[in-house]
């Protein structure tokens, strides 16, 4: 009977985890009723079916956008910190916390898509896959990044470098370069083989935001 008890009890006691830890999710979607935020309500919402192009340009163009300040670089290195501490509620808030700031993070949705994975939660674990890899896509089915010409589509800079790592390529040097009507980041990089390798960045919006800035 004792036995019984305690095997209730425990059943109680992982349900009851199980609801608080769902409970602490804490995306929070931007009011900024525009097309970013709507994309991000969306998303939210497991509808993944959405153009992640016009989704990371849509960033650009919100007010959201502009909030993206130095916190976020922090969040970055507190996400490795918890992840060495194997605190995964903390790496959990952290990229939560980074994803407030700017929801077409593949860096954020990577970190918090495998944390789920090794917490047992399928359903959260598949979502920001399914949106971290619907990001990298729009990428990387942008063109052959073999020239500027046909230069991967990026927003940001911190894409180019989580490509770069993703496909296990170490910079060597980095240039501007144009072709077309392209103006590029050239990255000379060393694969995982040892060889070496050139990859284009189209990097028109970026480059154009810094225009911009420059103006203001």
């Amino acid at each position: 009977m004792k036995t019984h008890k305690k095997f209730l009890f425990a059943v109680l006691l992982y349900f009851i985890s199980i609801t608080t830890f769902a409970q602490e999710n804490k995306i929070i979607i931007p009011n900024f009723d525009d097309t970013y935020s709507k994309y991000v309500k969306k998303l939210e919402n497991g509808e993944p079916d959405i153009d992640y192009t016009d989704f990371r340009n849509s960033f650009l163009a919100s007010k959201q956008y502009n909030l993206k300040k130095s916190n976020y670089d922090d969040l970055k290195k507190e996400v490795y910190a918890e992840i060495e501490k194997k605190n995964y509620q903390g790496v959990i808030n952290a990229t939560q916390a980074m994803l407030n700031i700017d929801y077409t993070s593949m860096f954020a949705h990577k970190y918090l898509q495998q944390t789920y994975k090794i917490l047992g939660d399928a359903v959260n674990q598949k979502k920001y896959h399914d949106i971290e890899f619907g990001l990298l896509y729009s990428i990387t089915k942008s063109g052959d990044g073999k020239t500027c010409e046909t230069g991967w589509h990026v927003t940001q800079i911190e894409e180019e470098y989580f490509i770069l790592n993703m496909i296990g390529a170490k910079l060597q040097t980095q240039s501007i370069s144009n072709g077309g009507n392209n103006t590029c980041d050239k990255m000379e990089v060393k694969t995982e083989d040892g060889s070496l390798k050139t990859y284009y960045f189209e990097a028109n919006k970026i480059f154009e935001r810094e225009k911009e800035m420059l103006k203001k």
